[in-house]
């Protein structure tokens, strides 16, 4: 029984994902597939109740890891990474926010405090850098959203064959 309910929500996961990326926010709009990569832009978001907020510098375009590890995958986590410079909390954001850890206790889950929402967080693979969860990335900013999966139960093998060490290290690249 167990294992059916983990395939359900996989299967449910999977589709709300594919379907979000389908809809008019994140469509491409035409766009050549290098031209959107480069183009970079200043997003915002946050938390569920809006106490953790949050800016990114990040292309409208974005390569986004879903990981099936432990707590990525009991999350439903999917997100973008990148290099910590080009992320801002806002405000008081900071006061909200509460860090939980596990394993290795190299990655900071971090979370807010009132609604739960884990918006953005420091990845064990990208010490240097900020995952993002790109569902929490306010609309009209995303112009397209590429998933791939990440081997998170193999996790060194997958850290190695993702290069996805490379996603937190700066580019030269012009915002729009």
């Amino acid at each position: 029984m167990l294992l059916f309910m983990i395939e359900v929500l996989t299967y449910f996961i999977d589709s709300l994902l594919a379907s979000i990326c389908s809809s008019e926010n994140y469509a491409s709009e035409g766009l050549e597939s290098s031209e959107m990569d480069s183009k970079k832009v200043v997003h915002s978001g946050g938390c569920h109740c809006r106490r953790v907020r949050w800016k990114v510098e990040a292309p409208a375009s974005v390569l986004v890891w879903k990981c099936d590890c432990s707590n990525c995958f009991m999350r439903g986590n999917a997100h973008f990474i990148v290099p910590a410079e080009k992320f801002e909390l806002l405000g008081d954001s900071k006061e909200f926010l509460t860090t939980y850890t596990f394993g290795t206790h190299t990655a900071k889950h971090t979370f807010c405090k009132i609604c739960g929402i884990t918006s953005f967080y420091i990845p064990r693979s990208n010490q240097d850098g900020v995952a993002v969860s790109f569902m929490c990335v306010d609309p009209g900013t995303l112009t397209h959203v590429e998933i791939k999966n990440f081997d998170g139960k193999n996790w060194e093998n997958s850290y190695i064959e993702s290069n996805i060490a490379s996603c937190s290290k700066m580019q030269n690249e012009e915002i729009v």
